[in-house]
């Protein structure tokens, strides 16, 4: 089990691109969340497996399609024990 946080920066808001990362969750079984910061950006707080990890990673940098991904910073961080993955505001 590992757990990754990501900070995405570019056009991410407005374009789904929360949505987009919850759908790629679900498909390769990652628990987490995923939010809009105040400055635009985008923070996807994600545990796993790590091989499904790094599928939902390179899923994510692609973003949905009216998206563009300027910076995507991934720190690793604690196991936190998540139950699901969801939305945040």
């Amino acid at each position: 089990m590992k757990r990754v946080r990501v900070i995405v920066d570019g056009r991410v808001q407005g374009v789904g691109f929360r949505y987009f990362v919850a759908d790629g969750a679900k498909q390769h079984n990652i628990k987490g969340h995923v939010r809009n910061l105040p400055d635009g950006r985008v923070e996807i707080d994600a545990e796993g497996e790590s091989e499904n990890l790094h599928h939902f990673l390179s899923v994510c940098k692609q973003g949905p399609a009216h998206s563009q991904i300027d910076a995507f910073m991934v720190s690793d961080a604690p196991v936190f024990g998540f139950e699901r993955f969801r939305l945040r505001t």
